[in-house]
């Protein structure tokens, strides 16, 4: 698992690398230089496209332990300093291969061919350089395309060579041996080089980002953590305080209706005491009561006096009582000294001019 990872790393370094160069390329063109390979071992160089200083005529050397010879001139030396070196190879010096995949591969094809060409060619990986003409379209839904690979050993001399000229890049091309099919060469490798000293090393400045990005991502997670923490911590909290809170505020209105409950039942409660005392103060002198009831708001009289009517009006008075009545008639008895009255009034609830 963790080589596969390693794999997928390295090949998406390569890609990003890889695009970077393409779009630097288009962006900032700068001097090309075509080196072909017409026998082995035997280069021709030929400057491409507009160019600042003179016109170079094509230089023809060959490969002697690792140094051109006849040597370069310094007019050919200062036009390969910082230029981008594309070498068309022998095609005799390549193997080529005819794949064809489905068509849902399309976008897999480097890694998916990568990871085959063990099988594919005589060497690894690691010790092939291989590229792929462009997919076209097959029958049954697939599509074709032509690999092509060499030895990284027979590119090793000329990459070293584009390095000590301090070219900006180099790359290895070569014509498949079907030319007519294919509107390109197949690029076979392209590798950046720090040429004239400003070259970049893309593929250590994208680990480095990926690093730091790595290390960001790491501390956001930990920050997040952290505040998430603290947040559901504050969040219980309130929480907390907010229950405290109802349950102070039910138990404070709990307490209120009661207070309010025993405050109108005293003030639409009539008082025995009171009623008591007001028939007492509502009746003359010369009469007086011999039974009281007091049922809910209702007070019945009994008792004898000298003249009964006149009681009605006299209860009534009293801020105490309202509708006074007689419930029943009012007898005299031989041995009694007056009348019995029998009186019936609603009590109302009143405690004074100050309640």
């Amino acid at each position: 698992m963790i080589s596969e990872l390693k794999e997928l790393l390295n090949m998406w370094i390569a890609a990003v690398a890889a695009a970077i160069e393409a779009v630097a390329a288009r962006l900032l063109p700068g001097r090309r230089v075509l080196l072909t390979e017409f026998e082995p071992g035997n280069f021709t160089a030929r400057l491409l496209g507009v160019h600042k200083g003179p016109n170079l005529p094509p230089a023809s050397f060959r490969f002697v332990a690792g140094q051109p010879e006849p040597a370069l001139t310094e007019g050919w030396r200062s036009a390969l300093r910082g230029s981008r070196i594309d070498i068309m190879m022998r095609p005799d010096h390549v193997l080529f291969r005819a794949l064809d995949f489905p068509r849902q591969a399309t976008d897999f094809l480097h890694g998916m061919v990568r990871s085959q060409i063990d099988r594919l060619t005589p060497w690894v990986a690691s010790e092939a350089m291989f590229g792929m003409s462009a997919p076209v379209a097959a029958a049954n839904e697939r599509i074709a395309l032509t690999l092509a690979a060499t030895a990284k050993r027979r590119v090793e001399p000329l990459l070293e060579f584009a390095a000590d000229c301090g070219a900006a890049s180099v790359s290895g091309l070569v014509e498949a041996p079907e030319a007519e099919r294919l509107a390109e060469p197949i690029k076979l490798f392209e590798k950046a080089l720090a040429g004239a000293g400003g070259g970049i090393n893309l593929d250590r400045l994208l680990r480095l980002a990926l690093l730091g990005l790595g290390l960001a991502a790491a501390a956001s997670l930990a920050v997040c953590s952290y505040a998430s923490g603290r947040l559901a911590a504050e969040q219980a909290e309130l929480q907390q305080k907010m229950t405290e809170r109802r349950a102070a505020l039910r138990v404070n209105r709990s307490t209120d209706a009661i207070e309010t409950l025993l405050a109108g039942r005293k003030q639409n409660s009539p008082s025995a005491v009171l009623a008591l005392e007001a028939i007492t103060r509502a009746l003359p002198d010369t009469s007086y009561a011999t039974e009281l009831r007091i049922e809910s708001d209702k007070i019945q009289v009994i008792g004898l006096t000298r003249d009964a009517p006149p009681l009605i009006r006299l209860i009534e008075q009293s801020p105490q009582f309202s509708r006074a009545i007689f419930f029943a008639p009012t007898t005299r008895d031989e041995n009694e000294p007056g009348e019995r009255f029998h009186i019936e009034a609603h009590i109302k609830p009143y405690f004074g001019s100050g309640s």
